[in-house]
C-alpha cells in the first residue's frame, strides 16, 4: 500500500512534530542527521517547518506554544483516526484523559491530545478531504 495512503487510514501513525524552544539549533541537527528537506511557513505563534524526505511529507518543527510553556522540548506522535471527538469519548471511556480537547487546525483537520490510563500521551488527528505528500 502507497505510504500516503496508509497515513490516512483510522489507526496509522501519520505524523511526527517536535516542539521546541530551539527551532533553529533543531532543523540544523536534523538536517545534517538526517538529510531531511526543509519548508518554512509562517503561523501565528512563529514559524512551522515541514520535514520531507523526497516529496514525502513526514512531520514538523514548531517553537513551544505559550499555552504550552514549560514542556520541555519533546517529539508527538500523530495517529489518524476517521473522527477526533467521537474517539475523544472512547479514550476516556476506556480510562484514559483529554489532554488537549479537539480542536481545528486551519487547512489541516482536527486534532486532540489524549493520554492513556498510564500517562503516555498521544495526539490524534482527523484530516480534510485532501492529498498528503
Amino acid at each position: 500500500m502507497d505510504l500516503q495512503l496508509l497515513k490516512k487510514r483510522h489507526g496509522a501513525f501519520s505524523w511526527n512534530e517536535l516542539m521546541t524552544s530551539d527551532v533553529s539549533g533543531a532543523k540544523s541537527f536534523y538536517r545534517e542527521m538526517f538529510g531531511w528537506n526543509m519548508h518554512d511557513d509562517p503561523m501565528p505563534e512563529g514559524t512551522y517547518t515541514t520535514l520531507k524526505v523526497g516529496d514525502n511529507m513526514i512531520g514538523g518543527i514548531m517553537n513551544i506554544p505559550t499555552k504550552a510553556k514549560g514542556v520541555p522540548p519533546t517529539w508527538g506522535s500523530y495517529v489518524t483516526v476517521d473522527d477526533v471527538d467521537a474517539q475523544v469519548k472512547r479514550a476516556e471511556s476506556l480510562g484514559g484523559k483529554v489532554m488537549v480537547p479537539p480542536q481545528d487546525i486551519p487547512d489541516v483537520g482536527r486534532f486532540a491530545v489524549i493520554s492513556d490510563p498510564q500517562g503516555a500521551m498521544l495526539n490524534i488527528i482527523t484530516y480534510l478531504n485532501r492529498e498528503m505528500n
